[in-house]
């Protein structure tokens, strides 16, 4: 698969989100950013986010934001969530018609974390928004296993902590001062299990959008600055 950042940029050790929002493709950019779980994908898509002046959407907040409320997908999501099943795709992409439809990503565009995760889903996201640009964010499964095992989560606003990003204090949330806590199926098997569950159903997305080019492979390790750094001239590189 082509990488199509170019060489590391020196000076990447300093902040990663310099440049006027906006810079990479303008108002109304469309991005979608894929990767194994653990990859680094919610931080580098609220960078991006940030990074484009438009709004990151996660489907994993608006699962909990949906449950907490108890909307219609809310409500039919934890229906499944609950039972230990994964949630349909018809809830899903109905959750995600629903945001994709507000008028700050009508005006503004979007980066979207954590779907689609099939080509069935993405075939719905092409009707429902057609992305311009997919960015697969590869880093390797010994480093994800390792990245996993360590990692803590906030129980209420979700925020993800690591060894290499950990919080001010060890058990509360830097952006929510929610409790940190290990997740439950961040097991060596369950991570395991999760991987393989990328590999079926999510990876053939890659090839899949390969085939309308609209594909930038970009290599996810190293520190979060110079992955931010190589995913911002990839954005810039396409969308120029």
């Amino acid at each position: 698969m082509p990488e199509l950042n170019g060489s590391d940029a020196s000076g990447a050790d300093q902040s990663a989100l310099d440049g006027a929002p906006g810079q990479a493709g303008g108002p109304g950019m469309r991005l979608v950013i894929l990767g194994k779980q653990g990859a680094g994908k919610g931080t580098q898509a609220e960078r991006l986010a940030q990074f484009a002046g438009v709004p990151r959407i996660s489907t994993g907040d608006m699962f909990r934001t949906a449950v907490r409320s108890g909307s219609r997908w809310g409500r039919q999501a934890a229906a499944f969530m609950d039972a230990g099943e994964l949630v349909p795709d018809d809830v899903v992409v109905g959750m995600v018609t629903e945001r994709l439809a507000q008028d700050d990503v009508q005006k503004r565009g979007f980066v979207l974390d954590g779907f689609p995760r099939s080509v069935a889903q993405a075939e719905a996201l092409d009707r429902i928004a057609d992305p311009e640009l997919v960015i697969s964010l590869e880093v390797p499964t010994e480093m994800v296993l390792n990245r996993l095992a360590g990692r803590r989560t906030c129980e209420v606003c979700g925020a993800n902590y690591g060894p290499d990003n950990p919080p001010g204090d060890d058990s509360i949330c830097d952006v929510c001062g929610g409790k940190v806590v290990q997740r439950e199926d961040d097991t060596e098997a369950a991570i395991s299990r999760r991987l393989e569950v990328y590999e079926e159903r999510t990876a053939p997305l890659v090839a899949w959008y390969l085939a309308s080019d609209r594909l930038a492979a970009v290599d996810g390790t190293g520190t979060p600055d110079l992955v931010t750094k190589r995913l911002q001239r990839a954005i810039e590189t396409r969308l120029r």
